[in-house]
């Protein structure tokens, strides 16, 4: 038995969407046995480009039925069904975060009308509903309305069903318990993981690590890989038992807390040599020119001139080198009223600013919680580690700090990703540990 779901949603941030409109027809694969279709009261306002798209507004919802008042009859229609959609992973997403909000689990099994159509009718020019429909001379109506699009898709499914010579769709349903059990896992996992910054670690049946990834929101990715269609993520689905995090409250930690934990760990699906996608390829050099003058150019990284920083294109490094000429002027001599030492001493601020090359300083970016700093210390140029400490904390002296910190390795890789970091950031503070004068790096 299948239900074919669509749902209109108010559109907005990632699992904070509220339904406004739904279409459920039980189908047991030849007739339709039973429907549920209606408007909802979302509590929530629509999107305006959601109200242009499904011509639903907020004065129409206004008297319709709540979803927890619905809830009821949508588990009936849809009990021992597999749930069939077009891009079934986002409705039934959205249908478990309404049920996960009234405290309840729904799970079930469900089948994409996508992904099926891409293997039984390969080489088609879109597989957007409605282009795909027309070009089978399915008719629809009431496009982009929850009833419209929910009958549009249950015609495409037999269609399909009857395209399905080598009955795949039909063994899928007979897997359903085993699909059921795995659903079931991924939201038992995902009510355990925060909505922060961080790096987690998938583990398979056995407790192994087969995958470190980072995100924003530790819980919100995890959810796009079980739900995600792909080689590697189904692969997750299957063997994923648990999931372990660690908050890190800002990028750049997670960033380079996860290059060294994949080298350590070797997890089955992630590459084996993550740096590779980094290529860094130039750098920028200071030198004195024959007048004295001290000068800044972008060479390969191989140069023997000292290295400022690193980029990985010709183009972000050209554009770097023609801002730090404008931010210092550095093509502005005044040769009546400024000396070459004059000039040396405004050029040489970009070696401040961007350059780490023999200093000792401390980059301060946002810790885990509130009332906590992070801190990356960098000795003598090289990334010594990582700490995280209380406000009320005084970073007064270097030997503290470096009994504070967890290494990380002084790689190419991690330097570079530090110094992209400030470009990219140059709000964060950067305190210099030689003179003890915290400064802003802007």
């Amino acid at each position: 038995m299948y239900a074919i779901l669509d749902i209109e949603t108010t559109g907005g941030k990632y699992n904070e969407e509220g339904i406004t409109d739904i279409a459920i027809y039980q189908f047991n694969g030849h007739e339709i046995t039973d429907q549920f279709i209606s408007l909802i009261n979302p509590e929530r306002p629509i999107q305006e480009f959601v109200t242009k798209l499904t011509g639903i507004n907020n004065k129409m919802l206004r008297n319709a039925p709540k979803f927890y008042e619905v809830a009821k009859r949508i588990v009936e229609i849809t009990t021992d069904c597999i749930i069939v959609g077009h891009n079934a992973a986002f409705d039934y997403r959205i249908l478990q975060t309404e049920f996960r909000r009234l405290g309840y689990d729904f799970v079930r099994t469900t089948l994409c009308t996508v992904e099926l159509s891409e293997r039984l009718i390969p080489n088609k020019e879109s597989y957007s509903l409605g282009k795909l429909v027309r070009s089978l001379g399915i008719p629809v109506s009431d496009r982009h309305r929850a009833s419209g699009d929910a009958l549009a898709t249950l015609k495409l499914f037999k269609y399909l069903l009857e395209k399905d010579t080598k009955k795949d769709i039909i063994t899928t349903s007979v897997k359903q318990d085993i699909r059921l059990e795995m659903a079931s896992r991924h939201l038992k996992i995902l009510d355990t993981l925060p909505e922060t910054l961080g790096i987690f670690y998938m583990h398979n049946e056995e407790g192994k690590v087969i995958y470190i990834g980072k995100h924003k929101n530790i819980k919100q990715q995890v959810n796009r890989l079980f739900t995600s269609p792909s080689k590697r993520d189904r692969y997750l689905q299957r063997h994923t038992y648990r999931v372990t995090y660690q908050e890190t409250g800002n990028e750049l930690i997670a960033t380079l807390k996860r290059l060294e934990e994949i080298h350590l760990n070797l997890p089955k699906c992630n590459r084996r040599n993550p740096e590779k996608e980094i290529n860094i390829t130039y750098a920028l050099t200071s030198h004195f020119n024959t007048k004295g003058y001290l000068c800044f150019s972008i060479e390969l990284l191989s140069t023997q001139n000292e290295i400022i920083t690193t980029f990985e294109t010709k183009e972000q490094a050209e554009h770097f080198l023609n801002q730090i000429t404008e931010e210092y002027h550095l093509n502005e001599v005044d040769f009546n009223n400024e000396t070459v030492e004059e000039y040396n001493t405004r050029a040489s601020e970009v070696l401040s600013k961007y350059g780490l090359v023999h200093r000792n300083v401390a980059i301060v970016d946002k810790g885990r919680v509130i009332g906590e700093k992070s801190i990356i210390l960098v000795v003598d140029g090289n990334i010594q580690g990582y700490a995280f400490f209380n406000l009320n904390f005084q970073l007064t002296q270097l030997e503290m700090l470096q009994n504070l910190i967890t290494p990380l390795p002084n790689s190419l890789i991690n330097r570079h990703l530090l110094h992209a970091y400030l470009r990219r950031k140059p709000k964060v503070k950067v305190l210099n540990l030689s003179e003890q004068k915290p400064y802003h790096n802007e």
